[in-house]
């Protein structure tokens, strides 16, 4: 049987966790709608942004993007082309800290294009979730789509 303070515990870690996904899910909806501002809200001042994936030569490298470079592309494409259909897996919260981890499908003008899994590390800054860093990876193999 719950207490009124587990019942509280409860109902304020859940709302941290549903604070969490809702940035992350604006990250996306500002890239499904095309919206550079809406993208660049998401994320702190000095975010890192960054792609596991391999170079011409095969090797395995980490390509680092800025998140200015990454929203202005995002804004000029047409709205509803970049489409990145995530689920959300474990989440951790440590006060001012989050993590969370959400594979994902991305979808280019209707068309299945490349899976992979985020990793994302959020800071609670003014009372607001922030994307810190956020690393993926990137593969057209071996996805469910």
């Amino acid at each position: 049987m719950l207490t009124f303070l587990n019942l509280s515990v409860l109902l304020h870690a859940q709302s941290a966790e549903d604070s969490v996904k809702a940035v992350i899910n604006s990250l996306f909806a500002g890239m499904k709608g095309a919206n550079a501002d809406m993208i660049k809200a998401a994320f702190s001042d000095s975010a890192i942004l960054q792609t596991i994936s391999r170079n011409k030569e095969g090797r395995m490298v980490v390509v680092t993007d800025k998140v200015d470079d990454f929203a202005s592309l995002v804004g000029t494409l047409k709205k509803d082309s970049a489409d990145e259909r995530i689920v959300f897996g474990v989440i951790k919260i440590d006060g001012p800290l989050a993590m969370a981890w959400t594979p994902y499908n991305f979808f280019y003008n209707g068309k299945f294009d490349h899976c992979g899994a985020n990793s994302f590390q959020l800071v609670r800054l003014d009372g607001l979730w922030k994307i810190q860093y956020l690393i993926d990876t990137r593969r057209r193999k071996g996805c469910e789509n």
